[in-house]
């Protein structure tokens, strides 16, 4: 399979010359660019937080619903609304707000960046011809 990594004791390849080379440089180029690194570290900032955040507030449903049966099947509403139940309903939506919140931090601080980092490499990628 053309995607699989050679084992350690194979030769290198010889390097090509030419527009893919060039390309193949700005592309290391942009990832070790400042820039890159500002877009990295603003994804990290909001997905390392708020997964810690949401597999926190999972736990603690998987927990309570393991071990305090008593608080969990408290009734709240009628004969079959508990406790356990709006917690169960409550993780659906979590899971639909995080989604949001993240589409308006992409919106706001993630596309504009990378819109950019896009922009340049197309305009050196362009130069080269058509690709495909």
């Amino acid at each position: 399979m053309s995607t699989d990594t050679p084992p350690p004791d194979a030769p290198a390849e010889p390097e090509t010359a030419g527009p893919a080379a060039s390309t193949a440089d700005r592309y290391l180029a942009v990832q070790r660019s400042d820039e890159f690194a500002g877009l990295r570290r603003a994804l990290r900032g909001f997905i390392f937080p708020m997964t810690v955040a949401f597999f926190l507030w999972y736990a603690l449903y998987v927990i309570l619903s393991a071990y305090a049966r008593d608080f969990m099947g408290t009734r709240l509403f009628g004969s079959n609304i508990n406790v356990a139940l709006i917690f169960g309903l409550l993780q659906f939506v979590s899971t639909f707000l995080i989604a949001w919140l993240y589409s308006r931090f992409a919106d706001r601080k993630i596309d504009p960046i990378a819109d950019r980092i896009r922009a340049e490499m197309g305009e050196v990628t362009h130069e080269h011809g058509p690709r495909g």
